[in-house]
């Protein structure tokens, strides 16, 4: 059947040809062709779109009937933009070139969708809208997306907290496999830049959704709990997706205890119970530890002043050493305490992990402070008579 209706088409090409040969070697002059043809006859342009019929469907070309303006040619390299035509169907196309060697007008299906969808991007540009696209592929500095025909870019800076690759370091690399993720995924955005003439077409993720997130805010109060999901784990804390808002857990906020590392505690993923402690212009300060009671409030009570305690060696500093004494409770030995004399040197007199045993000077349960001072210190050194 498809044989027959080329062969038809091809008929009806070739009389259409000869008739313009005729006319041509009848007419002299283009009032003469215009009046052979009325309006119908129209000088085709480079760059300008024509609606013409698909009349032949070949491995390495497509031709299209153009009426009384002749045949046009799409060429092979087009070939994934006419895959899905069928003979007889109606296309529209962008002219490449008035006139080839073997009498045809080149053609273009990609440029005319192009054209059509930069109309279509600019519409939507100036209207606002809120659009849905797929990226295709991505590199470092954001998405790639194509809308309409017309390529573009999404940058990292533009995607919203639940898609944002929050990563420790700026791991150039993680960035890239984290928003390899996105790849084939429908993302909403709206336009936010757009310039035909450079090519220029840039989305935000940000803009869509910016309207939504406006009055999930004015819902939240500080002291609100919250769930969401871990996005990145970073030194300084953990970022939280709720519901589209981007929350941060300081490490200070993680948990009573001290916290060396977050990623000790939480993985990109993870679901997030937290506590509101303050809302920023764009940005949730959250709290994980606020959810539970202050383990030190209630373990201080058994220290009083003049106690024998032992402790570990947590941690060393210029200033003195900080000792674990119970399990949610550290104290400080000020370096004044380490006696000797006045230039003591808490790196001589401590060791990280050792146990030892202090006197408990005082404790201030408010500011959460307990000093403590060694209990066999030295005797300071006696000042040499001139």
């Amino acid at each position: 059947m498809n044989d027959s209706l080329e062969v038809l088409f091809l008929t009806c090409a070739l009389e259409i040809l000869t008739l313009r040969k005729e006319i041509m070697a009848k007419a002299t002059t283009m009032d003469d062709l215009l009046a052979a043809h009325g309006d119908s006859i129209k000088q085709l342009t480079q760059g300008d779109s024509i609606v013409g019929t698909v009349l032949s469907i070949r491995k390495h070309e497509v031709l299209v009937d153009l009426g009384a303006q002749g045949i046009g040619l799409v060429p092979r390299r087009e070939i994934g933009y006419y895959r899905n035509l069928n003979i007889g169907d109606e296309i529209t196309a962008s002219i490449v070139d008035t006139e080839l060697d073997n009498g045809y007008s080149l053609l273009s299906l990609r440029k005319a969708a192009k054209d059509r969808g930069w109309d279509e991007v600019i519409a939507r540009m100036e209207a606002g809208d809120i659009i849905e696209v797929t990226p295709y592929d991505a590199n470092r500095g954001g998405l790639l997306v194509e809308y309409d025909g017309v390529r573009g870019f999404l940058p990292v800076s533009q995607l919203s907290a639940e898609h944002y690759p929050r990563v420790g370091g700026s791991d150039k690399d993680e960035i890239l496999q984290r928003l390899n993720i996105l790849i084939g995924k429908t993302i909403i955005v709206r336009i936010l830049d757009c310039d035909r003439k450079a090519s220029k077409l840039i989305f935000s993720e940000k803009e869509a959704i910016k309207d939504g997130l406006a009055a999930r805010f004015e819902k939240l109060t500080v002291g609100d709990k919250i769930k969401g999901v871990a996005t990145g784990v970073v030194d300084y804390g953990v970022f939280v997706n709720v519901g589209g808002i981007e929350g941060l857990v300081h490490i200070s906020e993680i948990s009573w205890e001290r916290v060396s590392s977050p990623s000790d505690y939480v993985k990109v993923g993870d679901p997030i119970d937290a506590i509101i402690i303050a809302i920023d212009k764009d940005r949730l300060s959250l709290s994980i530890k606020q959810l539970t009671e202050d383990p030190w409030m209630t373990e201080v009570d058994q220290f009083k002043v003049g106690d024998r305690v032992e402790g570990t060696i947590t941690r060393i500093t210029p200033f003195g050493a900080f000792v674990q004494i119970s399990s949610a409770v550290e104290a400080l030995v000020h370096v004044s305490e380490l006696g000797g004399s006045d230039d003591a040197d808490p790196e001589k007199v401590f060791v990280l992990n050792e146990r030892k045993e202090f006197i408990v000077l005082d404790v201030e349960k408010d500011s959460r402070k307990i000093s403590l001072s060694l209990v066999n210190k030295p005797k300071p050194k006696a000042k040499s008579k001139e």
